[in-house]
């Protein structure tokens, strides 16, 4: 069984039950006001295992079920060990909470919660190594991951930058970056195959 298939499950299991009792979902949410004023520091990854509702984990989740397992073979390749992934993946929680958690640290009444960071990392780590693969939006309409990819970041950009909404999207630009990062911190050279995979289309 595949790590992404574990983690669909642990975080399927955890957001079902958080979801039916508010008091485990409070305690596991991203709360920065909590973590600065009460070294809650392990809110930092729980909050990436809950979700606001059913869809919210369905998104989340199929999208992890659809390019998990493909990134998890390209670092088993990559660094030669299984163990690389659930960390990446971690990580990507961790750092795209980061930004919330300065900005919100003083406000008590700021909560977040789900995996759209670290599966923000997942999605375009694919994109770096297979920029063209189409990918469908809503299952409909069909566009390139790297078009989709520019797409997702310009849109995650503008809505972070308007606020006034309870969806976290600092979390999901700051993800995709960890997931492009990430890879190239240890492999520089995927940047150069990226580079050609993009070129070689035209």
């Amino acid at each position: 069984m595949s790590t992404s298939i574990i983690i669909i499950i642990i975080t399927s299991l955890i957001s079902y039950t958080a979801l039916n009792n508010y008091d485990q979902l409070d305690k596991l949410s991203m709360q920065p006001y909590m973590v600065s004023r009460h070294n809650q520091y392990y809110r930092f990854i729980t909050s990436g295992f809950v979700h606001g509702d059913m869809q919210h984990l369905l998104f989340n989740m199929l999208t992890l079920l659809f390019f998990g397992e493909y990134v998890e073979n390209v670092f088993q390749f990559l660094f030669g060990s299984k163990l690389v992934f659930p960390l990446y993946y971690i990580l990507g929680i961790i750092v795209a909470d980061i930004p919330s958690f300065l900005r919100h640290r003083n406000n008590q009444y700021y909560s977040s919660i789900g995996a759209s960071g670290a599966i923000s990392a997942v999605l375009f780590t694919f994109i770096m190594v297979e920029p063209w693969t189409t990918i469908r939006i809503f299952f409909v309409l069909p566009v390139p991951a790297i078009i989709y990819g520019v797409l997702f970041l310009a849109i995650s950009a503008y809505m972070s930058r308007k606020g006034g909404s309870n969806v976290d999207h600092s979390a999901h630009l700051w993800g995709a970056i960890f997931g492009i990062v990430f890879p190239l911190v240890f492999h520089p050279e995927i940047g150069t195959f990226f580079i050609g995979k993009l070129l070689h289309r035209f």
